[in-house]
C-alpha cells in the first residue's frame, strides 16, 4: 500500500471505534456501522459485498483501474481485491483515524491500496486519471442522521463519469437518497440497476453501458466463488433509463 496526502483533510477528528461483531469486527465512525472484517474472510455477506459486486459486470480484462471513494475500513475494497487481484485499487478516504484504525486492525495494508487520505470530490476535480470502476461510498453525519454530502449527486457523480474509461462503471451506496441518485444515473448512462441486500436499507445503484444487466449481473455473482457464496442476501434489478 502507498499512502499520499492531499492539501486538505478533516478539520476535526471523527470519534472512531472497533468492536467485537460476531466472529468479526466492526468499525464506527460517529456511530455510523462502516466497515467488517472476519480474519480469513474476504466478503461480509452484506452490504460491502454489494458495493463489489458490479466488478463482475466487466470483463476480466476491464478490471485494471479501480478508484474506491470512501475506503473505510477496506471491506469493500477486501472484496474487490478478491475478484481482481491484478487491479490497480486506488482509495480515497477522508479521515486519517479511519486509516489508523483500518491499518491497526483491518489489515489495510495487505490490500495494496493507492491511498490517498483527503477529499473525495478535491480528488475528482484535480486528479486525471481515468478508470474501469468507480465506487463511491461517501456519507456524512452521525448515527442514523448519515447522508450523502451536498455534492453527490451533483457535481461529483458527473465529476466521477468524467473519469471512468469508455464502458465503465460508476456505483454508488445509497440510503434515502436513492431515488434521487438512481434518476441521476438514469439521465447519464444508457444502463442502469440496483443491488439490494437483505436485513439493510442500503441499495447500491450502478450506471454503465447498455448491456449492463441485473440478472446478467446475478448470474456472474452466483458463478464467481468469491461473490457466490452471499448470492442469497442480494437482489438485482435493472431500470429503464431516459438516456440515449
Amino acid at each position: 500500500m502507498t499512502a499520499r496526502r492531499q492539501r486538505k483533510v478533516h478539520p476535526r477528528k471523527p470519534r472512531v471505534e472497533v468492536k467485537k461483531e460476531g466472529e468479526g469486527l466492526a468499525l464506527e465512525v460517529e456511530g455510523t456501522f462502516a466497515s467488517y472484517y472476519q480474519p480469513g474472510s474476504p466478503v461480509t455477506g452484506s452490504v460491502w459485498d454489494a458495493i463489489a459486486a458490479p466488478v463482475l459486470a466487466l470483463p476480466p480484462g476491464r478490471r485494471k483501474e479501480i478508484l474506491i471513494l470512501g475506503v473505510a475500513g477496506g471491506s469493500a475494497a477486501r472484496v474487490v481485491r478478491a475478484i481482481a487481484k491484478d487491479a490497480h485499487i486506488t482509495g480515497v478516504e477522508l479521515s486519517p483515524e479511519v486509516i489508523e484504525a483500518a491499518r491497526e486492525h483491518f489489515d489495510l495494508d495487505a490490500l495494496g491500496l493507492d491511498l490517498v487520505i483527503g477529499d473525495a470530490l478535491e480528488f475528482l476535480r484535480e486528479d486525471d486519471r481515468r478508470f474501469d470502476l468507480i465506487l463511491e461510498d461517501v456519507f456524512v453525519g452521525v448515527g442514523r442522521s448519515v447522508h450523502k454530502p451536498g455534492w453527490l449527486p451533483e457535481p461529483g457523480h458527473e465529476l466521477a463519469k468524467a473519469r471512468l474509461e469508455e464502458g465503465g462503471l460508476l456505483v454508488s451506496n445509497t440510503l434515502d437518497e436513492t431515488d434521487e441518485i438512481t434518476a441521476a444515473m438514469r439521465g447519464r448512462f444508457p444502463g442502469v440497476l440496483r443491488v439490494e441486500v437483505e436485513d439493510y436499507e442500503n441499495i447500491i445503484v450502478v450506471g454503465g453501458p447498455d448491456t449492463l444487466s441485473g440478472g446478467e449481473l446475478r448470474r456472474a455473482v452466483l458463478r464467481n466463488p468469491v461473490l457466490g457464496p452471499s448470492v442469497s442476501a442480494l437482489s438485482f434489478r435493472s431500470v429503464q433509463t431516459g438516456s440515449r
